[in-house]
């Protein structure tokens, strides 16, 4: 029997991880240390982390639950809540950090991430992730 195992993500010390952009199409899931659920548009998205368009700020530090969907499958990990970066119509966009992502979850990431990033060079639009 094969355990899943989990990742722990780190950024490179001398360059950021590719960062695809998502605009406000794929809607995130957020549940709260305390349990309390939320919604978010997931704006921006890297193997290390992403941007989110909250209806309000979350406390900087805060760790939540992160899923969302993607054409490889759905993917679920623990983030860190960093600073928010601006107010916006609707809300507010705040980064996040993943700090645990099981192995598959991070495997469909950085297969829907690759997807992306090849179409992008073709100058082909990608549906690597998922509006639901």
């Amino acid at each position: 029997m094969i355990l899943p195992m989990t990742h722990f993500p780190q950024a490179h010390p001398s360059r950021r991880a590719a960062r695809v952009q998502l605009g406000d199409s794929v809607l995130a899931a957020i549940r709260l240390e305390d349990g309390r659920r939320t919604k978010a548009k997931l704006q921006t998205i890297s193997a290390t982390g992403g941007l989110l368009r909250l209806p309000q700020s979350l406390g900087k530090g805060d760790f939540v639950e992160v899923a969302f969907q993607t054409q490889a499958g759905p993917v679920h990990g623990m983030a860190e809540i960093l600073s928010p970066m601006r107010s916006v119509n609707d809300g507010v966009l705040q980064p996040f950090r993943f700090v645990a992502i099981e192995d598959d979850d991070h495997r469909r990431l950085r297969s829907s991430l690759e997807h992306v990033t090849a179409r992008t060079q073709l100058g082909i639009k990608s549906t690597a992730f998922s509006t639901y």
